[in-house]
C-alpha cells in the first residue's frame, strides 16, 4: 500500500507501480467517486469491466460524468 500527499492544489500523484499495472497514460481520463468515506479512481475504459463494483451508482451517472470530460 502506498501513501500519497495532497498538494496545495488538491492534486495527488498515482504511484508508478499502479500506473504501470493499470497501463495508465498521461491525459487518460479517470472517474472519481466517493463511497462510504473512500475515494475510488476508475479509468474510464475500465468502467464496463467493473459493473457491480458500486451497486448504488447508476450507469447513467457514470455516462453523464464521462461525457462531462469529453
Amino acid at each position: 500500500m502506498d501513501t500519497v500527499k495532497v498538494s496545495p492544489k488538491f492534486q495527488v500523484v498515482i504511484p508508478q507501480e499502479i500506473r504501470k499495472d493499470l497501463k495508465l497514460k498521461p491525459g487518460e481520463k479517470l472517474v472519481i467517486m466517493e463511497k462510504g468515506g473512500t475515494i475510488h479512481l476508475i479509468p474510464v475504459g475500465k468502467i464496463k469491466e467493473l459493473r457491480g463494483f458500486i451497486k448504488t451508482v447508476s450507469t447513467k451517472a457514470l455516462r453523464d460524468e464521462n461525457e462531462r470530460f469529453d
